[in-house]
């Protein structure tokens, strides 16, 4: 993703065209995040089966935690002086996770749609680590650090429900 968004002074000690590129690093991992959580909602509302209850109350709360990255996530673009690209036709546009399943509403069926779509972002935003680390930006890497460490555990509940 290549920012098209405006830019604000900062004084945070980071040169701008290093500060672009984390920008656009984490604009990407927000519109990432943003499409997880809506399609984690999307398995929330439709989830049918004898799990039901169970699932429904699960997705709740992975959701609500998702939730949070996201602001977490649009927080540090606009702490690095850049604007935050958070809306849902935003990140429709630039999400890189494959669309929710229409037909995935039997509780496993959905299970395996979240695991496939956590597995996705999880390595992803283990990159944006890496990524965020080698410019420099130990900040950046610590938030996708907390992130990645959620969404491992997140993946690891959806997993139990299919061993």
């Amino acid at each position: 993703m290549t920012s098209k968004s405006p830019t604000f002074k900062t004084s945070i000690d980071i040169p701008a065209g290093t500060r672009a590129e984390i920008i656009d690093l984490c604009n990407q991992q927000l519109a990432d995040t943003a499409d997880l959580q809506s399609q984690i909602k999307q398995a929330h509302w439709n989830i049918k089966g004898p799990e039901f209850i169970a699932l429904h109350e699960l997705y709740d709360q992975l959701a609500e935690e998702v939730e949070g990255y996201v602001d977490e996530i649009a927080e540090r673009v606009t702490q690095l002086g850049g604007y935050a690209m958070g809306t849902a036709r935003m990140a429709a546009e630039y999400s890189r996770l494959p669309e929710f399943p229409l037909d995935a509403t039997q509780g496993l069926d959905t299970v395996k749609a979240l695991v496939e779509r956590y597995a996705a972002y999880a390595a992803t935003t283990r990159a944006a680590i890496d990524e965020s680390d080698k410019l420099g930006d130990l900040s950046t890497a610590d938030l996708f650090t907390e992130v990645s460490r959620g969404i491992d555990k997140g993946l690891w509940f959806l997993e139990a429900h299919l061993q």
